[in-house]
């Protein structure tokens, strides 16, 4: 028996718990003592002295995975970070995945892409950090065409970045990172990153943005109080607080809302993306503004005018936005439509939760079953409009 049954489901969230060598054992042999080294910082109590731990051989080894595949359809509510099956090992991975029954899922890093992503980098090393996490994660997904291998590529530099895409999609990766902030002092839109979304469009793969693409924090300032600052829910001091959460979606807004008043979407209508475990309770405000302004200041900005498509209708057609299971799924479907939202499990950090499922499934209500098939089956597979996902 498994954990999701009764018809099919895509996973649009889930990660890899790299250990330390997950990068300087994939990159190039003369970039290999040049990589930095990965941040644990950001989880907490999860990561921290804990990681060396988990990584057992032979008869202990094995002693694990079965004792995990024991609890059977229960593994998600099971052990999580580090210690769930299936955390940092591929093949692991593929058992975990037949007990908790997803029919894909989207491999995303933990902390590694905040290497990749590090602005302050000198161009070789981001791109050689950005070349070792693409093979560590396709090396990690392996043949299982479950799992859907999520690259992360920086933008600051546009001929690098094609560069990296092409290798990839060579690898055969199911979708690309990108970070949701200026790329090198350009918009997402501008003219030198056109030949990159035009790629992805053409080869059915999605951006993706997601949790860990740009700063987690806000700036420290806004947590002084004179008062002790709390620790985060972690426990350590580099993952989210509630002020942080407040605005954790604002960056990723304005990416996408700049992909749309910038034409990209006009201009690549097979362009997919995704915004992943960014929330989605902002998305239905977002498109309301989106068209407001495009309707206001085309009257000023001749770029505007050249939309033959509503924004709402852009993002609605392209984009697609994972909730939080905390969040009410069927409220934000009534403010816009089902054909936005994703399914996603977040196996196995602990934010997914215990049931997922349950959760989902409470906050869907009263929602058709046309709605619910859109929620955990078909609106990941719009992501890849040239294949059945």
């Amino acid at each position: 028996m498994t954990y999701a049954k009764g018809r099919v489901f895509n996973d649009a969230d889930s990660h890899i718990m790299e250990l330390p060598d997950f990068l300087s054992a994939h990159a190039d042999p003369a970039l290999r003592d040049r990589m930095p080294s990965i941040g644990f910082g950001s989880g907490g109590k999860t990561a921290e002295g804990r990681i060396s731990r988990y990584k057992l051989e032979g008869a202990a080894k094995d002693e694990k995975i079965a004792r995990l595949l024991e609890l059977g359809d229960s593994l998600i509510a099971g052990p999580k970070g580090y210690e769930a099956l299936g955390a940092f090992d591929g093949g692991e991975r593929k058992k975990a995945l037949d007990l908790l029954g997803f029919a894909k899922q989207l491999v995303f890093s933990t902390f590694s892409a905040g290497v990749v992503f590090d602005e302050r980098l000198e161009p070789d090393i981001a791109y050689g950090a950005a070349r070792a996490h693409n093979r560590a994660v396709a090396d990690f997904c392996g043949d299982d065409k479950r799992l859907l291998g999520v690259a992360a590529i920086p933008l600051d530099n546009p001929k690098r970045a094609m560069e990296e895409l092409e290798f990839a999609l060579a690898l055969g990766l199911g979708g690309v990172w990108v970070p949701h902030r200026p790329a090198g002092g350009r918009s997402p839109g501008h003219d030198d990153l056109d030949p990159f979304w035009a790629r992805l469009a053409e080869a059915g793969v999605p951006f993706l943005l997601h949790v860990g693409g740009h700063k987690l924090q806000i700036p420290k300032d806004w947590m002084n109080t004179g008062r002790p600052i709390p620790t985060d829910w972690l426990g350590g001091g580099e993952n989210i607080r509630a002020k942080d959460m407040t605005s954790l979606h604002h960056m990723p807004e304005t990416f996408i809302s700049t992909m749309v008043l910038d034409g990209v979407l006009e201009r690549h209508p097979g362009l997919r993306g995704g915004a992943i475990e960014l929330g989605a309770a902002w998305v239905p405000s977002m498109i309301r503004r989106l068209d407001q302004i495009a309707d206001i200041w085309k009257k000023s900005e001749p770029e505007l005018r050249k939309l033959t498509r509503k924004p709402s209708e852009q993002i609605t057609d392209q984009i697609r936005f994972t909730p939080y299971p905390f969040e009410d799924v069927g409220a934000m479907i009534r403010e816009s439509n089902d054909r936005l939202y994703l399914f996603s499990s977040d196996y196995p950090h602990t934010e997914g939760g215990r049931n997922p499922l349950g959760r989902f499934e409470a906050s869907l209500g009263e929602m058709s079953e046309t709605t619910r098939e859109r929620f955990y089956t078909r609106n990941f597979m719009d992501l890849y409009p040239q294949s059945a996902a």
